[in-house]
């Protein structure tokens, strides 16, 4: 698929099909967010791939949406922000610059494969530290379900450019 044809395709996916990820695939998508650049390349992170059969109750307690346990996987992105590049001059940790990094190439390869997925940052985090088992170094920035689309999307409108964009001169 061509670039500008797959920003234009990916959606934020709220509803899945009861259908497997091909292993190819997963490792495709992890590959995808392992390839994202990170601050002095770091990569001060984990991916926590969660069978949604096997742990629906736990993901249930992280976010209650119902389509959240409907894929076959769930992704979860932890940053270890002590171990992430912080800018010296202001102190600036950019820990959360580097999540949205790297979930933004794992979604955008899922869905160059066809599968859905949906940022989640609004979740549970001492629910997600706890299911995970997470020590102090780690911390729950986004999660995703992972799996086929089972919904239409959405119709989302868009700020024009002149809006969004200020050139300085």
């Amino acid at each position: 698929m061509e670039f500008f044809e797959l920003i234009e395709k990916r959606y934020s996916v709220r509803g899945y099909k009861n259908q497997t990820i091909e292993k190819e695939k997963l490792d495709k998508v992890l590959k995808a967010g392992i390839l994202a650049p990170t601050g002095v390349n770091a990569q001060a992170f984990k991916i926590y791939v969660i069978d949604t059969k096997k742990h629906k109750d736990a993901l249930k307690k992280i976010y209650h949406q119902p389509w959240f346990v409907e894929a076959p996987i769930v992704l979860c992105l932890a940053m270890a922000p002590a171990k992430c590049w912080t800018r010296p001059w202001d102190g600036k940790n950019i820990s959360d610059i580097d999540a949205g990094i790297i979930m933004d190439h794992i979604t955008l390869a899922a869905c160059n494969l066809g599968l859905g997925t949906c940022f989640i940052g609004a979740f549970k985090k001492y629910a997600a530290v706890d299911f995970l088992n997470l020590d102090e170094e780690y911390e729950p920035v986004l999660f995703t379900p992972l799996g086929y689309p089972n919904d239409e999307g959405r119709n989302t409108t868009r700020k024009s450019v002149d809006e969004l964009v200020i050139y300085k001169d």
